[in-house]
């Protein structure tokens, strides 16, 4: 389905600052998330799988070589390491696990070892299964699909035309490319972004609709939680009604998108998380993230279930790689798996830890400076075909990169990660 909203609606929502006009939007985004998906609810885990040493620039990463912060390190996991975490989202009640790892690409060892964990965690859990591996080959992504992978994430990170603000050695065309990859092999995409790395609100719009146009299965939106050392870890932590107010407007943009948050909810929402529940998610990321620490189990759970909604898994969860219990998707009564089977704390399983499997290893040298962006004259961004196709869009290009300057104006507003 097409957005809901025209860019210029949204660019006009995006203005809101009241508390009164936030919750009309919240409301309005929850109706928009109860008519397509009803209780049900998606929720994932992950395992850093490989971790540091990046060759990469990525402005908010803590794990690129450019970053003057210690650089949390781990090498690459082996399949029966990935399985054991596997186990620990299961019996927290996650609905899909995903093996991630860092860099652009793995070399042909570390593959082989995501497709071993693959086909572990396909055989012994009723998870859904999940891979971020950076760029790949349309032959890699379907010998994930042959090892049991159903889904693979590839993050456009920010809008286009901010793109080279936040890496100039990882391009967006590569990014396209492997997105485009993974669909060629029949695998479901999962691609979104972070939020409040200095773009202004007319690129989160951008970002919005160009995710539109490349209609992924899931969008997950990270919210920039500062990272001493890094490009970016000066900036603020948002302000946690910015938030919601944005998760309710990429809501409106994408309405049929599996829509979730991930890093940096629990920095920037604080108490706040059901609040941007009803602003529209399907799901967030439980237990830990990449390299900082998440929330117990049951507090997730009972942040959808406070709300009506259905956390629980099918008995055939893991062969079907679409939410269990969305209406209209599966045959049959509503999922139930007992809350009294599933962990309530992280201390009860084996989950994914940054805190403890990290290896923190302090530079010895001074990082390289942060590329700056090519000089070269901006392309023009193309228009999004969604904000073309959008009700009512008089189908307004895009505008080209705006200077540094006016990124960081006084009135722009600010996003996290």
């Amino acid at each position: 389905m097409p957005p809901l909203v025209t860019f210029e609606e949204a660019l006009a929502l995006a203005e809101i600052s009241e508390r009164g006009e936030i919750e009309e939007l919240i409301e309005r985004a929850w109706k928009v998330r109860t008519e397509r998906f009803a209780d049900s609810t998606d929720m994932c885990s992950l395992v850093n799988a490989k971790s540091g040493g990046c060759a990469e620039d990525c402005g908010f990463c803590a794990q690129s070589r450019y970053a003057a912060a210690d650089t949390p390190m781990h090498a690459m996991m082996e399949p029966e390491q990935m399985l054991e975490h596997a186990k620990a989202a299961e019996a927290a009640g996650a609905h899909r696990f995903c093996m991630v790892t860092q860099g652009q690409g793995l070399s042909k060892r570390d593959f082989e070892r995501i497709l071993a964990g693959a086909r572990l965690v396909a055989e012994q859990t009723n998870l859904k299964r999940c891979a971020s591996i950076g760029h790949i080959s349309a032959d890699r992504a379907r010998r994930l699909a042959d090892a049991g992978i159903q889904r693979v994430h590839h993050n456009v990170e920010t809008a286009r035309s901010y793109y080279d603000e936040v890496s100039t050695t990882v391009r967006y065309e590569g990014r396209e490319r492997t997105i485009e990859a993974v669909k060629e092999a029949g695998l479901e995409t999962c691609v979104g972004g972070i939020l409040n790395l200095g773009e202004s609100p007319r690129q989160r719009v951008e970002m919005a609709f160009e995710l539109a146009d490349l209609n992924p299965t899931s969008v997950p939106i990270n919210l920039l939680n500062p990272r001493p050392g890094t490009k970016f870890g000066d900036r603020e932590l948002m302000d946690p009604w910015e938030v919601v107010k944005w998760v309710a407007i990429f809501r409106l943009i994408l309405p049929d998108a599996l829509f979730r948050l991930c890093g940096g909810r629990v920095e920037n929402l604080g108490d706040m998380q059901s609040v941007a529940v009803r602003a529209g998610l399907n799901g967030v990321m439980m237990g830990n993230f990449l390299t900082t620490l998440g929330v117990d189990p049951a507090t997730d759970r009972a942040t959808f279930e406070e709300l009506g909604l259905n956390v629980a898994r099918q008995p055939d969860n893991g062969s079907n790689p679409r939410p269990d219990n969305r209406s209209g998707w599966l045959d049959g009564e509503a999922p139930v798996t007992p809350i009294d089977e599933l962990i309530d704390s992280q201390a009860q399983a084996n989950f994914w830890d940054p805190s403890t499997q990290l290896r923190v290893i302090k530079k010895k040298s001074k990082p390289p400076a942060y590329p700056e962006p090519s000089e070269a004259e901006p392309i023009r961004a193309k228009p999004s075909r969604a904000a073309v196709e959008a009700p009512g869009s008089e189908a307004e290009p895009i505008r080209a990169k705006p200077s540094r300057a006016a990124v960081e104006a006084p009135d722009t507003a600010g996003w996290g990660d």
